[in-house]
Parts: structure tokens; sequence; C-alpha cells
């Protein structure tokens, strides 16, 4: 599994890391992420990526509360 790191302003309780950590665990591949982004209520699209070199890109995505999902791909 792809590590989990949470820089949320007060930290996730230890039940929604483990629930997150179940629904994030299977996505490999950007394209698991955008489906899964998609197959969410309510959809979630690409916010942003961030490129950070011409390898490695951060994919952002709406979460809740104002919150969102960075993830780091290679």
């Amino acid at each position: 599994m792809v590590p989990l790191i949470d820089r949320t302003r007060t930290a996730l309780s230890a039940e929604e890391r483990e629930a997150l950590e179940r629904e994030l665990g299977p996505l490999t591949l950007l394209q698991d992420v955008v489906r899964w982004g998609f197959a969410s209520t309510p959809p979630r699209d690409v916010t942003e990526v961030v490129v950070q070199d011409e390898f490695t890109h951060d994919v952002v995505l709406p979460w809740k509360d104002g919150g969102y999902l960075v993830f780091d791909t290679t």
C-alpha cells in the first residue's frame, strides 16, 4: 500500500484513517485514482496537477469538508 500522510489541521481519528486507507489502498495507478474519483458520490474530478519535475506530478482531488487528497505520481 502507498503510505497515507495526514497533513490535516486536526489529525484524522484512527477510525477515519483506517477507513481512508481501506478506500485508497487499492489505488495504485493514476487511472485507478481518476476512476475512483468519478465513481464517488459526489463525483470527484481532478482539481489540479502540480508538476514537480519531468517525471513526478501531484494530482489533487477534492475530498470532504473543503479538504483535498493529493496523490504523488511518478
